[in-house]
């Protein structure tokens, strides 16, 4: 497998989200999480992907550290979230979440699938997608769990 690059924009433990802004080539803060509530690992984005929601793809780097936004980093995709995302207007589009592991790390060195992680893992990030998203007064429905060669089909 061919490790793909990875853009951090919100790194593990922030309580802030940011984004990149592409047009003016820095990130932006914005929206602060409830008090508690934290990113688990770093969040970020595969560069030249688009979703159906105009950004590109998201995704979550499991690993052993956190960096800061902006760090770019060689990762290997693992899986992924198929998510519906449901506006407060009622309009429903797929805004996935891609899971990856850097290829540096060292305790996830072994994990080259979901499959590979604690099921209560999955369904943790499953509730912080969820919750996370009801700041903005949306609704997120995981539909379905996939693996590795299928979110890599995926994302080319």
């Amino acid at each position: 497998m061919k490790p793909i690059s990875i853009v951090i924009e919100t790194p593990k433990g922030s309580g802030h989200k940011y984004n990149y802004q592409p047009d003016q080539k820095n990130f932006k803060l914005k929206k602060l999480l409830p008090a508690g509530m934290v990113f688990p690992y770093d969040f970020g984005f595969i560069p030249d992907t688009r979703g159906e929601d105009g950004d590109p793809l998201d995704v979550m780097v499991i690993s052993e550290i956190a960096t800061f936004p902006g760090c770019c980093m060689d990762c290997r995709i693992i899986g992924a979230f198929k998510v519906l995302q449901t506006a407060p207007d009622g309009k429903t589009i797929r805004n996935d979440r891609f899971f990856a592991i850097p290829e540096v790390s060292v305790m996830f060195k072994d994990v080259t699938d979901i499959k590979d992680l604690p099921h209560a893992l999955l369904d943790q990030l499953e509730h912080f997608f969820k919750n996370y998203i009801t700041q903005e007064g949306k609704l997120l429905e995981v539909t379905e769990r996939i693996g590795a060669a299928a979110a890599r089909k995926m994302i080319h």
